[in-house]
């Protein structure tokens, strides 16, 4: 099971993904969002927000969101970790419930280019 400090530093690496991206990616990517990531075997949620390419991790807390981020983002730390090294596509692990993506439908149809 993944540690919160592997998780944490997964997101970083998505962040560091994102905003060396190009093209549709990046350009996706551009939105000033605040992001929530719940990782449920953890029992913990990761806070901040995505703005222009880039997700800044603001705040750590043990349990589920307690705000409603605009994109909300629900899965375990492997499947995390996993789909940061590109071990798990995030389509199918959506496709199946392994990963929730929840969020307003036009941030939906823009982000469908990084599935």
């Amino acid at each position: 099971m993944a540690t919160i400090e592997e998780c944490r530093t997964a997101l970083d690496r998505l962040s560091d993904n994102l905003a060396g991206a190009e093209g549709g990616v990046r350009s996706a990517a551009a939105l000033n969002r605040s992001l929530s990531c719940r990782i449920t075997d953890l029992d913990v949620t990761f806070t901040g927000r995505l703005e222009n390419g880039r997700i800044t991790v603001l705040d750590t807390h043990p349990g589920p969101p307690r705000e409603k981020a605009e994109i909300r983002l629900t899965m375990s730390g492997d499947d995390l970790v996993a789909m940061v090294d590109g071990e798990l596509n995030f389509a199918k692990a959506w496709a199946s419930g392994r990963v929730k993506l929840e969020a307003g439908l036009r941030d939906l149809l823009r982000l469908r280019s990084l599935l």
